[in-house]
């Protein structure tokens, strides 16, 4: 079968190619990919190439294609997995295979199993570890972003604090605590303001801190996710630009009553912003590096004076594990989370390769793309104009304003029907 397919041979350099997929194994399942969003993991892939460490060291010659946030429909299901799988079922994948310690990952590491391409074959350790996972929702963009959504999830359910009688760790935010964002209005940031609201009220904290430099996002944050909102789940919501406030550290502890901050998110890789984390620190306090940096040399100075007499504590998490993503489809599926807050644009796949390499020039959010189409990367935000002249972004445009300018369910079946993929 041919298939087209972005394609990864080192770094900094991207390439949508067509080529065979060979038949697949009796252990294999054959996916047809509707839909893949793009990660700044895979950014960083790209500017790695080899040095990554799921990257394969002959990338050069066997390519890899990339994406890992992808969902389709199944359609040829090897001997082994026939009673599991069936052929017409749509499926999300969780990419973290953790298959006898392999890094091993689709979007890394696999010849033929990545997001970024028409079709996909699925290496036996997906259905071997659970990752390869059944979805009846009906829209296939939310069973890709729950892969982005599973990574939230698992930074909450991974703070902790410490019991000091016995030194048992309570997993997750302090219920009634302070809880801060810094550099939380891009994507995975606004995921992560709206999954503590979805925590039962004895669990939630009490305020939800949120910093960035950008006005516009912001802006479409306060929008997307609104003080109001929250303070129904009895959640005070605060946003606030570090960059036009003359001393954010007296602003943050302010904030916070003086007594710092419970559980913190960094969401960019910033000495500077790293360094502020931990200087809001409270007792037994815990700050989760969530944003992975490029650099395997980043460091950032910390205070192990407080490490020591205060308990406070630093973590890291990457990626989410199967139950998280399995939570994810969830409360999406309860409406209880809205990952389209994360996207901002759409684009077929001749747009993936150019996407992925201006990630960080290009503003805006998450960008969703559907492999089996040709479109530019569009922002949602140009629908409007663009329909004056094209009658598709014309009715795009219609069903996104239905829904408070997100892309949804509706959008997704006139994009699809437009192009006959369904």
């Amino acid at each position: 079968m041919k298939t087209k397919a972005v394609r990864l041979y080192g770094a900094d350099d991207l390439r949508l190619e067509e080529f065979d997929l060979p038949p697949i194994k009796q252990d294999e399942i054959l996916v047809k990919i509707i839909t893949d969003s793009i990660c700044m993991s895979t950014y960083k892939l790209l500017k790695q190439g080899k040095k990554h460490k799921r990257c394969p060291q002959d990338v050069d010659v066997n390519p890899i294609i990339i994406g890992h946030e992808f969902a389709g429909d199944i359609i040829e299901v090897g001997q082994k997995w026939k009673d599991e799988f069936k052929v017409g079922q749509k499926f999300t994948i969780q990419p973290a295979f953790n298959y006898k310690g392999s890094l091993a990952s689709p979007g890394y590491s696999y010849r033929f199993c990545g997001g970024a391409s028409q079709y996909a074959i699925i290496p036996q350790e997906a259905m071997e570890t659970h990752c390869l996972i059944h979805y009846d929702g009906d829209a296939y963009f939310n069973a890709s972003l729950a892969e982005p959504m599973s990574c939230i999830i698992g930074a909450y359910h991974a703070f902790y604090h410490t019991n000091k009688i016995n030194y048992n760790h309570a997993m997750g935010v302090k219920p009634g605590g302070n809880v801060l964002i810094l550099g939380g209005a891009g994507p995975m940031g606004l995921g992560s303001i709206e999954y503590p609201l979805t925590l039962e009220k004895e669990k939630r904290p009490k305020r939800i801190v949120v910093t960035d430099i950008d006005d516009a996002r912001l802006q479409r944050a306060q929008l997307l996710i609104s003080p109001q909102r929250a303070k129904e789940k009895d959640v005070e919501l605060i946003y606030i630009n570090s960059a036009k406030v003359e001393n954010i550290d007296k602003k943050l502890l302010d904030i916070s009553e003086a007594k710092g901050y419970d559980d913190v998110l960094v969401m960019t890789p910033i000495k500077e912003v790293c360094q502020l984390a931990d200087r809001m620190l409270g007792f037994d306090g815990g700050l989760n590096f969530f944003a992975g940096p490029t650099d395997n040399q980043f460091r950032a100075e910390i205070n192990l004076y407080n490490c020591h007499y205060t308990s406070a504590h630093i973590f890291g998490t990457t990626g989410g594990t199967t139950d998280d993503l399995k939570e994810a489809l969830d409360l999406a599926s309860r409406q209880k989370i809205h990952p389209a807050v994360m996207v901002s644009h759409i684009g077929g796949i001749d747009s993936i390769a150019q996407a992925t390499a201006e990630l960080t020039k290009v503003p805006g959010a998450k960008r969703l793309t559907y492999p089996q189409i040709n479109l530019p990367l569009t922002a949602i935000a140009d629908f409007e104009e663009l329909g004056k002249k094209d009658k598709l972004f014309e009715q795009l445009y219609k069903a996104c304003k239905e829904h408070n300018g997100l892309w949804n369910a509706q959008a997704e079946k006139i994009l699809l029907s437009h192009f006959h993929v369904i």
